[in-house]
C-alpha cells in the first residue's frame, strides 16, 4: 500500500518585502566596501554559491539594520545571518589582538539545537578569527565550563531564554553584556506565542538598555504573520527600520498520504491506527532514515512498541525519544539520526525543531499534525540540505484524518499557515522579571517602567499596573506584608531597588523560566541507573507489580524512595502506557477551512484527491443519512435513543472552542428550560446528550449563538473558578511565590497545589485587585477555552445557513462523538460490543 504523493511547492511568500514602507527604506551607504566579501570569500573556498537571500540578509546587516529571515528549513538561515554578522564584526574589530570579549549572542530553544548550532557557528570563526572563542551555555552545560565562562565569557555564547535571564541575575551583568552587539533568536516562530518569548522579549529590553545599538535577528521557517513578528522581536521604532527577508529557492516539499485500502463507511478517533502498522513498517523498509512522529509521549511509546512487535530483529536499530526520556539516552538517539546508524525514531515535539539531521530521508506523521505550520516543521526534518526536497507521509488514524491530509496539502499549496501572537501583558513573567534586574545590579523605578514598555508585550504597560507589580514584589501585596520572605526586593538610600536576602536570591535563580510542568519523579532501575522522567500522577496510581511502558521498555513498578521511582525489567508480556498531563492539541482554523473546502468538493461530488476518494464510502454515507458540512452551511442533527435526546453540532472550530461552545449552549438551554446536559468534543463539532427532550428550536433559530454577554455566560456556563485556580499553580510558580524545592529536595505535586490554593484563597478574600488572579481568569478565557476564537465562531454561526438534519440512525460525523463520551464510562472492550451492535443496527437499515 504505497503513498499516495502529492508534491507541492513551497508556499509563496505572506507578504512580499517592500508591502510595508516602514520595513523597507531607502538603502543607506555601505559599511562595507565590498559587503560581505569575507562570508562569501569563506563560502566559495567549500565551492557554495550564496542564495540570493542569503546575500540580502548580508546586506541588511552590513546597513546596521535588525531584521527577519523566513525562509525553508535546511535552506542556509544559520549562515545567513552569522556570516553577515561575523564579517562586520571582523571589520569593526580587528582580531590580532587576541580573544575578544563577548560580542554575540546567540538564543535557540531547545538544548539540543543549541549543541548543532554551536558547532555550525564555530566552523567559519575556527578560520575567519581564530582567536575567538564561542561557547554554549544551557542547563546541561557542566559547572566546570559555567566557571570558566564566568572567569572569561566567549565572544559567541549559544544559550537558551532561561540562560540569559539567569545571567540576568548576576550582580555585574552590565559589565559583562554591555558589550554585546548582535542578539540571534533561531526558532522564533517557537517562542513568539509563549511566556518564553516574552521572557526573551524582556532579555532583549534588558540587552538594549545595555547597548542602545544592539542589532536583533530572528530566523522562522513556519509562520503566517511576519511583519508583526519582526515587531516583537526588534522593538518599538527600531533605526535604521528592520528588514524582512524572505528566502525563495526552489525546494520540493512532497506531502503524501498513507491511505489504507477500506477506511469504511464509519470511524472514529484510533479507529484505523492499529490497522496501519504493517503499512508504516513497510514504508520504513522501502525508505532511508525515518522519523516517525506522534502528537504526544504516550503514542509513541505504543507505536515504538507497535513496530518491534512486527518487526523483532529492528531492536537496536529503531529508536524512541521524548522529553521525558534521560538525557543520555536522548544524546544517543540524536547520534544515530546524525551518523544514519538508526533505520528510524518515533519522537515527539522533541526533534520538532531544526537540528541537523542530514541522513533523515522521510518524515512519517502519525495522526494529523493538527496545524500546517507544525505539519511543515516536521516535514523540514527530512532533506535537511539546499537543494534536497523534504517529504513527510501523512498516517491518518481515523477517515476524518484521511481528508485532514488532502486539506493540510492543500493549505500548504496556497500559504495557509497559521499566525502566533505574543501573549499581553503577563503579570507573573512582569514579577520574576522585576526580582530579575534587581539581583542584576538593582534599577531605578522610573528607568525600569521606561525600559519595559520598549518589550512589545509590555508596550501598553501602565504606571499603574508597574507600580502594583513593584509593590508586590517589596512588600507582596496587601495581603502578604507580615512576611518577611515575600519582601523580595527593598530600596537602598540612592532608591535603588536590590535582592538582599541571600535566600531570596537562590530561590529566584532555582526558578528562573516560564516553562511550568506537573512534578515529576525520577524513574531509576533498582541498580541506580536512570531511565528518565516521568510525571508523579501517574506513578502514584502505580501498585507494586503493576507493569508499563516507559522509554520503549517493560517496567515493573517496585517502589518510590526520596522523589524516585524503582522499577526492574518486567517479566510479563503486558503492561499499561502511561499518560502523560496535558491536554490534545486542538485542530488550527487555518487547518479546519481546509477541511470544509475538501468537504465541499465532496458535497458537489468532486472526489479529485485520492485521499477524498479513500473516504467517499463514509461521505456519501454521510451524505445520504444526513447532510455533508461546508464552508458555507452549519450542519445541526438530532437523533432519539434510548439514551434520551442528541443534539450535534459541527462548527470546525476545534475541540478547545467546542468545549466553551457546548458548555455555553447547553447553560443556555437549561436557562430557558431546566435540564441537564451531557457533553462529547472533538476537533469537528460537539454533542448535546440529555435523559429529558428539550425543544432544539432556540439552536435552529440561532438565537443561542448571540454573542451577546459572551464573557458573562462562559463563565457561568463553566466551573470558572477551578479553572482560574488551576491555571493560577502555574502563574505563583512563574511569579515566585511558591518554589518547587532545592536540587535534591524536590516538592510533590500536593503540596505545589496545596501551597498555590491557599494563595488563590488569600488574595482572593484579602486582595480582590491582584493582578495575578486577573491573569488567572484571563488565560483561562484566551488559552484554554480561546475566548476571542469562540466569539469568531459563534459569528461565524450566525452568518451560515443552518441545515437541520434529524436522523434515523447516528451519522458517521456523529459517531465520534458518540464513542468519545462511550470511553468516558465503558471498558475497552464493553466499547467494542456496544459499537458493533450501533453499526450492525445502521448497517441492517435499508439505505444505510
Amino acid at each position: 500500500m504505497p503513498a499516495r504523493p502529492g508534491a507541492v511547492p513551497e508556499p509563496p511568500a505572506h507578504a512580499s518585502q517592500g508591502d510595508n514602507p516602514a520595513f523597507d527604506m531607502p538603502r543607506g551607504p555601505d559599511v562595507l566596501a565590498e559587503p560581505a566579501s569575507l562570508a562569501a570569500g569563506w563560502m566559495r573556498q567549500r565551492g557554495w554559491q550564496a542564495f540570493p537571500f542569503q546575500q540580502e540578509a548580508w546586506q541588511a546587516i552590513a546597513e546596521g539594520r535588525s531584521g527577519m529571515l523566513h525562509a525553508t528549513t535546511g535552506s542556509g538561515k544559520t549562515y545567513a545571518v552569522w556570516l553577515g554578522m561575523l564579517d562586520v564584526l571582523l571589520r569593526r574589530h580587528p582580531h590580532g589582538r587576541g580573544a575578544e570579549p563577548l560580542r554575540v549572542v546567540w538564543l535557540t530553544p531547545m538544548r539540543a539545537l543549541a549543541a548543532d548550532t554551536t558547532k555550525a557557528l564555530a566552523a567559519p570563526l575556527r578560520e575567519l578569527a581564530p582567536n575567538w572563542t564561542i561557547g554554549l551555555r544551557t542547563g546541561d552545560t557542566p559547572s566546570a565550563e559555567r566557571a570558566r565562562q564566568d572567569r572569561r565569557m566567549p565572544t559567541v555564547l549559544v544559550t537558551t531564554p532561561e540562560s540569559l535571564t539567569l545571567m540576568l541575575t548576576r550582580e555585574h551583568a552590565r559589565g559583562e553584556l554591555e558589550g554585546v552587539e548582535y542578539v540571534v533568536i533561531d526558532e522564533w516562530h517557537e517562542l513568539i506565542g509563549s511566556k518564553r518569548g516574552v521572557q526573551a522579549q524582556l532579555a532583549l529590553a534588558r540587552l538594549r538598555s545595555f547597548h542602545p545599538g544592539l542589532v536583533t535577528w530572528g530566523l522562522s521557517a513556519t509562520l503566517g504573520n511576519l511583519e508583526e513578528a519582526m515587531r516583537v522581536l526588534c522593538g518599538p521604532d527600531p533605526q535604521p527600520a528592520p528588514r524582512l527577508v524572505q528566502g525563495r529557492i526552489d525546494k520540493t516539499l512532497v506531502i503524501d498520504t498513507l491511505i489504507p485500502p477500506d477506511p469504511g463507511k464509519y470511524s472514529w478517533a484510533g479507529h484505523l491506527g492499529a490497522r496501519m502498522q504493517l503499512p508504516v513498517v513497510e514504508e520504513i523498509e522501502r525508505s532511508g532514515t525515518t522519523l516517525v512522529f506522534t502528537n504526544v509521549r504516550s503514542q509513541a511509546e505504543v507505536w515504538y512498541q507497535l513496530l518491534l512487535e512486527a518487526r523483532p530483529q529492528w531492536a537496536g536499530h529503531i529508536a524512541l525519544h521524548h522529553g521525558s526520556l534521560d538525557k543520555a539516552t536522548r544524546e544517543w538517539v540524536e547520534q544515530g539520526l546524525k551518523e544514519g546508524t538508526l533505520r528510524a525514531v518515533v519522537a515527539t515535539s522533541s526533534l520538532d525543531l531544526g537540528v541537523d539531521f542530514l541522513p533523515v530521508e522521510r518524515v512519517l506523521q502519525i495522526g494529523s499534525a493538527k496545524g500546517v505550520a507544525r505539519m511543515m516543521q516536521r516535514a523540514g526534518r527530512s532533506g535537511h540540505a539546499p537543494g534536497r526536497p523534504s517529504r513527510v507521509t501523512l498516517v491518518p488514524t481515523n477517515t476524518m484524518e484521511i481528508i485532514e491530509a488532502a486539506a493540510a496539502r492543500w493549505a500548504a499549496r496556497t500559504g495557509r499557515v497559521e499566525q502566533r501572537a505574543a501573549p499581553a501583558k503577563p503579570f507573573d513573567v512582569l514579577v520574576q522579571h522585576i526580582v530579575t534586574v534587581a539581583l542584576g545590579g538593582g534599577f531605578k523605578p522610573d528607568a525600569l517602567y521606561a525600559e519595559l514598555v520598549t518589550a512589545w508585550s509590555y508596550r501598553t504597560l501602565t504606571r499603574a499596573e508597574f507600580d502594583w507589580a513593584l509593590a508586590f514584589c517589596e512588600k507582596g501585596g496587601e495581603s502578604l506584608g507580615a512576611y518577611p520572605e515575600y519582601h523580595r526586593i527593598v530600596p537602598d538610600e540612592d532608591g535603588v531597588y536590590r535582592v538582599k536576602d541571600t535566600g531570596v536570591a537562590r530561590r529566584h535563580r532555582l526558578g528562573v523560566g516560564t516553562i511550568v510542568s506537573d512534578a515529576a519523579i525520577h524513574v531509576k532501575y533498582l541498580s541506580g541507573g536512570s531511565i528518565g522522567m516521568m510525571e508523579e500522577s501517574f506513578i502514584a496510581r502505580l501498585q507494586p507489580g503493576d507493569c508499563f511502558f516507559f522509554a520503549g521498555k517493560l517496567l515493573e513498578f517496585v517502589r518510590v524512595r526520596d522523589m524516585a521511582a524503582y522499577v526492574r525489567k518486567a517479566t510479563r508480556n503486558k503492561g499499561t502506557v502511561p499518560t502523560w498531563m496535558g491536554s490534545k492539541m486542538a485542530l488550527s482554523t487555518e487547518l479546519s477551512d481546509a477541511v470544509l473546502e475538501m468537504m465541499q468538493d465532496a458535497a458537489q461530488g468532486r472526489f479529485a484527491e485520492p485521499e477524498l476518494e479513500a473516504a467517499r464510502p463514509m461521505l456519501l454515507t454521510q451524505q445520504r443519512l444526513s447532510r455533508i458540512p461546508t464552508p458555507s452551511t452549519l450542519l445541526v442533527e438530532a437523533f432519539q435513543s434510548r439514551e434520551g435526546q442528541h443534539l450535534y453540532i459541527y462548527p470546525f472550530a476545534g475541540r478547545n472552542v467546542h468545549l466553551g461552545l457546548a458548555s455555553l449552549l447547553a447553560w443556555r438551554l437549561a436557562r430557558d428550560q431546566p435540564n441537564t446536559f451531557s457533553i462529547s468534543i472533538n476537533d469537528y463539532g460537539f454533542e448535546l446528550v440529555s435523559a429529558a427532550p428539550f425543544a432544539v428550536e432556540p439552536v435552529t433559530s440561532q438565537r443561542l449563538f448571540a454573542g451577546e454577554n459572551l464573557l458573562e455566560d462562559v463563565l457561568a456556563s463553566l466551573n470558572s473558578s477551578e479553572l482560574a485556580q488551576r491555571r493560577f499553580r502555574e502563574i505563583a510558580r512563574v511569579a515566585g511565590l511558591i518554589s518547587t524545592g532545592y536540587p535534591g529536595q524536590p516538592k510533590s505535586t500536593r503540596q505545589l497545589q496545596a501551597s498555590s490554593a491557599l494563595f488563590y484563597e488569600v488574595f482572593r478574600k484579602y486582595d480582590a485587585g491582584n493582578l495575578l488572579l486577573n491573569q488567572a481568569e484571563n488565560e483561562v478565557l484566551s488559552q484554554e477555552l480561546e475566548i476571542s476564537r469562540l466569539g469568531a465562531t459563534l459569528r461565524r454561526m450566525r452568518e451560515k445557513t443552518l441545515v437541520f438534519s434529524p436522523l434515523r440512525h447516528p451519522s458517521p460525523m456523529s459517531v465520534p462523538l458518540m464513542v468519545e463520551r462511550f470511553r468516558e464510562k465503558l471498558s475497552t472492550e464493553q466499547l467494542s460490543q456496544r459499537l458493533d451492535r450501533i453499526l450492525r443496527e445502521m448497517e441492517g437499515d435499508v439505505g444505510a
